[in-house]
């Protein structure tokens, strides 16, 4: 299986750091991957956006035309990338920073409450790996454990105290998808 992941939103909400956290999980499983980071100059507040492709054959490029998996963190994301997912794709919005519904009807689209839970853990920064969470539970891209140990190795030494914060927001991501909606 191959997962074409596109995570995008604002500069400064980690969405690039969500990616690394994916690719570095499917690295310790042994699939192959890319992630190529996008963002445009102006970094926190400018837009951004991450491509991470997971797959169990050698990934051909890392460029992602029609995502099977969208995180839409802000609206001028949604609008940006929702009509270019494939029919069939998984996307995830974040339901406390975007008001709209996908207007689509042959994706499935989830919508996370994700910054609002994150204000709830005090950790407003987190909502992107409650996000990631939430993907990683329902897609299988990885396995939820491994997101655990690819998180452990790939915070900085600088973040190392929030590791305990960080693993908390991936398993309300997890939580929240093992709720009946």
């Amino acid at each position: 299986m191959t997962y074409e992941c596109i995570m995008a939103g604002f500069g400064g909400q980690g969405l690039l750091f969500s990616g690394k956290v994916l690719a570095h999980a499917a690295l310790i499983e042994g699939k192959e991957l890319s992630w190529l980071p996008s963002y445009g100059p102006e970094m926190r507040g400018g837009t951004c956006n991450c491509s991470v492709i997971v797959s169990d054959e050698p990934v051909g490029s890392p460029i992602i035309a029609h995502p099977n998996i969208l995180m839409a963190m802000n609206e001028p994301s949604l609008d940006k990338f929702e009509a270019a997912a494939a029919a069939g794709a998984e996307v995830f919005v974040d339901s406390s920073l975007i008001a709209r519904k996908v207007r689509r009807d042959d994706v499935c689209a989830t919508y996370v409450p994700a910054t609002e839970m994150a204000k709830e853990m005090e950790a407003t920064s987190l909502a992107n790996m409650i996000l990631l969470g939430a993907i990683v539970k329902k897609t299988g891209c990885v396995k939820c454990e491994t997101v655990a140990e690819a998180l452990k190795q790939t915070i900085s030494a600088r973040k190392a105290g929030l590791l305990e914060l960080n693993l908390k927001a991936v398993g309300r991501g997890f939580d929240f998808m093992n709720q009946d909606k």
